[in-house]
């Protein structure tokens, strides 16, 4: 088939072209920072969770390679509060060739105290969103696309997850679980500018930054299946990680 006509059909069906509703789950925390990636050295958060970091909670929640998540909207349930913190944090990134370098000789050491720099972080407090998402089965899947929406219900109404999810920074814990009707999306409108859409990461290494128009209408984060094009959008050339330092 080919893809026009798979998007004619897709247009047809209505729902944003999805077979089935979306997943929804709402997540809480009393901090938050989705940091800019053209600010990481003074994390500056986004004030609205990025589709990434949505896609990072579910992932934790419950993920098989067999299949991904697509967020389709974020919906933000509590006013939007900012914070300013310091935090101690290393300057530099470990390389691989160090790590096994530590490991092959017990006698050599990280002096982080050497390493260690005090920066601000300008993060959120007192954060709950809702999640939509949906499911994109991959062609070798082993299973029906409905078995991997049962399992991630199950798990959130039980509250199991793989690993502790968190909202943006690994320190910041979230808490999930089912939407509640009674919670209803904040009265706010405003154009967000553009936003981390989804990070690429290449089979020759290396990180890849998609982006996209974001807007927040009447407390409601639409996201766009589709980023912008790399000549729809204009970002600085620098690296966005700090160099590995050179031991």
């Amino acid at each position: 088939m080919s893809t026009a006509v798979r998007e004619s059909r897709l247009q047809r069906r209505g729902n944003g072209g999805w077979a089935f509703p979306d997943l929804v789950v709402e997540v809480t925390g009393p901090w938050a920072c989705f940091t800019r990636p053209e600010l990481k050295v003074e994390r500056v958060s986004y004030p609205v969770m990025t589709p990434s970091a949505a896609v990072g909670v579910l992932e934790a929640i419950f993920w098989k390679p067999e299949f991904r998540y697509v967020i389709t909207a974020i919906e933000v349930l509590k006013d939007i509060q900012w914070m300013s913190i310091r935090r101690n944090e290393v300057k530099s990134v470990i390389t691989a060739a160090e790590v096994s370098a530590l490991r092959k000789d017990p006698r050599r050491r990280y002096d982080v105290e050497a390493d260690r720099d005090q920066r601000s972080t300008t993060a959120l407090r007192d954060v709950a969103y809702r999640i939509r998402a949906q499911v994109v089965v991959a062609p070798d899947a082993n299973a029906p696309e409905e078995k991997y929406r049962d399992q991630l219900r199950r798990r959130v109404e039980r509250g199991a997850c793989f690993s502790q999810p968190f909202l943006g920074c690994r320190e910041f814990s979230a808490d999930f679980r089912p939407p509640s009707p009674e919670l209803k999306p904040i009265p706010r409108t405003e154009e967000l500018g553009v936003m981390l859409h989804s990070i690429e990461r290449p089979a020759g290494g290396g990180e890849r930054y998609r982006w996209f128009r974001a807007r927040l209408e009447n407390g409601v984060m639409t996201v766009p299946l589709r980023p912008l094009g790399d000549d729809e959008v204009a970002m600085p050339e620098a690296p966005w990680r700090a160099d590995a330092r050179k031991r």
